[in-house]
């Protein structure tokens, strides 16, 4: 908890120093402290950070990039970014000075003031990260439905000179235009169920501990779309084949459509879809 908070609790600033003396209050940057005891988790540590700069504290780069499980990091050292001015660094942060940090760049990650996943793209960039290390940031972002690719493209014009632009534009090269492969689908899934009297399926849900399109729970049917909305780069597609194996591993049946299939193909996708739930119905 910050400073102002405890007073605005009702506690004196001789109240606050005899908690922290009686370690009801622990210290781990002036004017914040967690409360009864020392042991907390990235989460807390990260609070702790950026209250140590409120109020325009935001967490940043790498730790932004973890929070928002873009990237893996073991390291202790927490990333917090604040507008220009004097403002001294903290042990255990990495203070970033940003000239730009418009308020359509933050947000909130269950209430912590955090970057948006594409500005913590673009920040990571900035401090290194390339080739392969990005491209799997990416591919996480639209894998997790972070991103409109459209906006980091307006991002990345906004900062034509900042650092990590010119890497992530060589990123996003490898991505195709957009194409709206999910949406075609869902029209097709949604007419389908409803001309057959077949049941809905749950959209966009966690199975087997990652995000999938289309899955029917009563008969553990799962059905992708590649390229959602992007065409995806080459390790990202070996990726979702990856994800069809985990899934056939684990005793579901997958059903894979292309942009082409779905938007060029309707018949086909549809008697796929309709032959596969009704095999599946007299299993």
């Amino acid at each position: 908890m910050e400073h102002a908070q405890l007073v605005g609790l009702g506690l004196s600033p001789a109240a606050i120093h005899r908690r922290v003396r009686a370690g009801r209050l622990h210290r781990w940057y002036r004017g914040v402290y967690s409360v009864g005891h020392r042991r907390v988790d990235a989460t807390g540590r990260w609070w702790a950070a950026v209250l140590a700069y409120a109020p325009d504290g935001v967490l940043s780069h790498t730790s932004a990039g973890v929070a928002w499980e873009l990237v893996r990091s073991n390291a202790a050292t927490i990333h917090v970014t604040v507008g220009l001015g004097g403002r001294s660094q903290r042990a255990g942060i990495l203070l970033h000075r940003s000239r730009s940090l418009p308020q359509d760049e933050l947000t909130e990650l269950d209430g912590l003031p955090i970057t948006t996943p594409p500005r913590t793209l673009l920040d990571l960039a900035g401090v290194g990260w390339r080739g392969r290390r990005l491209e799997a940031a990416l591919d996480r972002a639209e894998e997790s439905r972070l991103v409109d690719f459209a906006e980091l493209h307006r991002l990345l014009a906004r900062h034509p000179g900042r650092p990590g632009t010119r890497s992530l534009k060589a990123q996003l090269s490898r991505y195709g235009g957009p194409v709206d492969t999910r949406s075609h689908l869902e029209r097709l899934v949604y007419e389908l169920c409803d001309d057959g009297g077949l049941p809905s399926p749950l959209v966009n849900t966690v199975v087997e501990g990652r995000v999938r399109d289309f899955y029917w729970p009563h008969r553990r049917l799962v059905v992708e779309a590649d390229s959602y909305r992007w065409h995806r780069s080459p390790s990202a597609l070996n990726d979702d084949r990856e994800r069809d194996v985990e899934l056939t591993l684990a005793g579901y049946r997958v059903v894979r459509f292309t942009y082409e299939q779905v938007t060029r193909r309707r018949a086909y996708v549809t008697r796929a879809l309709k032959t596969a739930l009704l095999r599946l119905d007299a299993a």
